[in-house]
């Protein structure tokens, strides 16, 4: 049996699991962890579990101990350094004239590196600046570049809904996100009303798409033909999450439209036409833009090693 706990290393972040061993470790808890970077300064973000032993790549990583008073004060000595060593980084960005956006800057808890957040259009040569850095801090020097998804969660905002971005206060992770989605969801295609803060496609698409997905495999599809009470129609709409089915019947040389319960007709002929309006295949194309970039993004945004 593991007693197997998540700790998190950033308020929006991954939640990466650990065996605490015999430690008797809460929530919220601070601990000092073993990972593939050396040892590390952690929030416990979930309960501690009994799991039985299960298949994996590789066992987990212990938990060396919960922090101590001396741990806490190491690190917050360090996060009270990153202001100034972001501040002398962007001079010294400055004076090499490279075109990069430093984001954020990050501590080792040891001290053992310091790491550097950057944004930039094609990659960055630069070799002279991490040397130059590296006499001055006199330690081990990283320039990671990151995505427009992680340069918000790094800078913060809140999203059209009001509230705080999703990147800043729970998302541990960025799945993929696509057109797909807002298209089964009956969302308009207008990238202003569908792209987040970072200017790709919101990651709330994703939250009730295995809904959606469920449900339109028991639902017709529009322009399909279905009989119904008063008789056979086409499908004109479908409130996907009420299953409600709009459908256009003939009366004589009339038409007229009337919704129903998608139990109470049945499917003749399930064969849809996409209905897309004029403005809407406009915005299609830089949708498929946001689409790739999010493709070509995801992997880097998720590649973290524990």
């Amino acid at each position: 049996m593991n007693n197997v706990v998540g700790v998190k290393f950033r308020k929006p972040g991954k939640i990466y699991f650990f065996d605490a061993g015999n430690l008797n470790i809460e929530k919220n808890q601070y601990v000092i962890v073993e990972t593939s970077l050396g040892d590390e300064f952690g929030t416990v973000a979930t309960v501690p579990k009994q799991t039985k032993g299960k298949k994996a790549k590789e066992p987990l990583k212990k938990i060396v101990r919960i922090a101590t008073e001396e741990d806490i004060n190491n690190y917050e000595e360090n996060k009270k350094k990153e202001p100034d060593a972001l501040k002398i980084c962007q001079e010294k960005i400055k004076k090499h004239k490279l075109k990069m956006n430093l984001i954020d800057v990050e501590y080792k808890f040891d001290g053992s590196k310091i790491l550097f957040y950057f944004t930039a259009d094609g990659r960055i040569d630069f070799r002279d600046l991490v040397k130059e850095l590296a006499s001055i801090f006199r330690t081990r020097i990283e320039l990671r570049q990151i995505g427009v998804r992680d340069e918000i969660r790094r800078i913060g905002g809140n999203g059209i809904c009001g509230r705080e971005l999703c990147c800043c206060s729970f998302l541990g992770s960025f799945d993929a996100v696509s057109i797909k989605m807002a298209k089964e969801q009956n969302i308009a295609l207008n990238p202003s009303k569908i792209s987040g803060s970072c200017g790709r496609l919101m990651c709330c698409l994703k939250y009730e798409q295995d809904v959606y997905e469920e449900k339109l495999k028991r639902l017709p599809k529009i322009g399909a033909v279905v009989k119904t009470p008063e008789g056979e129609g086409t499908v004109e709409n479908v409130e996907t999450l009420k299953e409600v089915i709009k459908v256009k019947l003939k009366d004589g040389d009339d038409y007229f439209f009337k919704k129903y319960d998608v139990k109470d007709i049945k499917i003749i002929k399930n064969i849809g036409k996409e209905k897309i309006d004029i403005e809407e295949e406009k915005n299609l194309k830089e949708l498929e833009e946001l689409e790739k970039l999010e493709e070509l993004e995801s992997s880097e945004n998720n590649n973290d090693e524990i």
